[in-house]
């Protein structure tokens, strides 16, 4: 019988972080936490209670009210991943534009974050859990049994966002994509607080050469050797 672990998947932006780690979650039948979607749902529980509004945040009453959010996942009959808060499944209610806008405020509150990063270690201990994102394999599960950290040529990770942006009509410079994509990585690799670095355990995945399926091969031993 197989066991159960957690694995964290960290890189640079556009390598396709959350995608893969969808896909391991629902082939494996782990849970995908979604933390960008905990973000939101401190935003929803601001909105609701009046503790957020267009232009303004009672960032004192938030801290207090921090300790009442619980937020988890579950998985629907279809395999997908939902979020929940205080019990209620507010998948569709955190997808807003409102919502997403009042995350992004949230996010920049240190005793937001370290209360979500408490919540996502105690889902770790049920272990059967996939998260990505910067700092996974090095603060938020620094023993995780299986880190991966995903990496492409800037060039290349410009080109894969380029393409993205043309098919939905957005008009954007080549060279523009490539300058954000730029700024983006030193952003994190050198912001004060988690920066992103590979952890000394985790196995680099250079993504800029090979293609999708060869990807999921490479995942899928990697993932089996921990868990068989």
């Amino acid at each position: 019988m197989s066991k159960k672990i957690v694995v964290a998947i960290d890189g640079f932006s556009s390598c396709g972080k959350s995608t893969m780690a969808k896909e391991l979650a629902r082939t494996s039948g782990y849970i995908y936490v979604d933390t960008g979607a905990m973000y939101r749902a401190v935003s929803l529980y601001c909105i609701e209670n009046g503790l957020m509004t267009d232009t303004d945040m009672d960032v004192h009453e938030l801290e207090k009210q921090m300790p009442n959010m619980h937020i988890s996942f579950q998985s629907s009959i279809e395999g997908k991943t939902e979020v929940y808060l205080n019990g209620e499944n507010v998948e569709s209610k955190i997808r807003t534009l409102a919502v997403a806008n009042g995350a992004s405020r949230v996010s920049t509150l240190g005793f937001v974050r370290r209360e979500l990063v408490r919540q996502q270690q105690l889902m770790g201990l049920q272990k059967g859990i996939v998260m990505d994102g910067r700092d996974i394999g090095t603060v938020v599960f620094p023993n995780a049994e299986l880190k991966i950290f995903l990496t492409a040529a800037p060039e290349i990770r410009a080109q894969r966002r380029f393409a993205e942006m043309t098919e939905k009509g957005e008009n954007q410079s080549f060279e523009d994509v490539l300058a954000n994509v730029i700024e983006r990585d030193d952003r994190d690799v050198n912001r004060a607080e988690s920066p992103l670095r590979k952890a000394e355990d985790a196995i680099e995945i250079d993504n800029s050469t090979i293609t999708l399926d060869e990807q999921r091969q490479i995942l899928k031993t990697l993932f089996d050797q921990k868990v068989l």
